[in-house]
């Protein structure tokens, strides 16, 4: 299948992201969402990531002209129907995600591919939710997408292999890796990295490091580019304990059981980076650690 037109749902972190690279790689983009000052923002912060990519030698001022105009705003969501392949980016909670797709589905062309974002839900389940199971597959792009460079692929029981390599075609158009993975809770990179994320939590809960002594220990004893407390910061804590909570559920092994203190930040309202406070208050002129 040649896919021309990309539908997106959400205008969020992940969704203006996925708008970004999908229209410098020259695909017509429809971005929906609810708010229309959620568009007009994704709208200001595409321009501007694609100004910074202008200034660092990455695009030229005519790609990010052409990328812009191919981007279609709209609150609407059934005005979608009509793309070639509809990517869901809303909020990673599953009847969020169901209820997007009943109402999207009548009014989809035969050949659309669905997808959805999610970085931990079943893609079996949310395709079961659907008119065809066999056109629909996870297509998890990574934070910050414009940067990152892997996207994992995920077949849900009934996904067909035309849906897969029109998919995978896809991201080799956008200069990205696929990597393939199972319908297994999380997938490969959050089963691996949010029992990491939450281990750092308790460490943090039990009184043997601080946030920053433990963020510094990872940085410079693992060689990682950011500590485990910082990134559950930048990933959103909601979405960290979202993900503990459908590995705990989806594999019933108490080694995924979220950390309290976790869920504690998580009802605080303290999200991390989009709310300016989770492990580090990001009100200041520099973070600085809460605990």
């Amino acid at each position: 299948m040649d896919i021309k037109t990309i539908g997106i749902v959400g205008a969020g972190q992940m969704g203006n992201g996925i708008a970004h690279v999908m229209s410098l790689a020259g695909y017509d983009v429809l971005l929906n969402d609810v708010s229309d000052d959620a568009l007009a923002a994704a709208m200001d912060l595409m321009s501007k990531n694609m100004a910074r990519q202008v200034s660092r030698g990455k695009i030229t001022e005519d790609d990010k002209a052409g990328a812009l105009s191919r981007i279609t705003t709209t609150q609407t969501l059934t005005e979608l129907g009509q793309s070639d392949l509809v990517i869901e980016a809303a909020t990673e909670r599953e009847a969020v995600k169901q209820a997007i797709f009943e109402d999207l589905v009548p009014h989809l062309q035969a050949h659309t591919i669905l997808t959805s974002n999610t970085s931990s839900i079943s893609i079996t389940r949310l395709a079961s939710r659907t008119d065809r199971p066999e056109k629909f597959m996870g297509f998890h792009f990574m934070n910050p997408v414009p940067v990152m460079q892997l996207v994992e692929l995920i077949r849900g029981i009934a996904t067909d292999e035309p849906t897969y390599n029109a998919c995978k075609s896809v991201v080799d158009k956008l200069g990205k890796t696929a990597a393939s993975a199972e319908d297994f809770p999380a997938f490969i990179v959050n089963r691996i990295l949010m029992p990491m994320i939450n281990e750092a939590v308790y460490t943090l809960y039990e009184g043997v490091g601080s946030v920053q002594s433990i963020d510094s220990s990872m940085k410079l004893g693992a060689n990682h580019p950011m500590g485990p407390l910082e990134l559950a910061d930048f990933i959103g804590l909601d979405t960290c304990l979202a993900i503990m909570n459908v590995l705990h559920d989806g594999l019933a092994d108490t080694k995924y059981r979220p950390c309290p203190l976790l869920t504690k930040y998580v009802e605080a309202g303290w999200l991390g980076r989009k709310t300016q406070r989770g492990f580090y208050d990001y009100r200041g002129e520099a973070p600085v650690p809460t605990r």
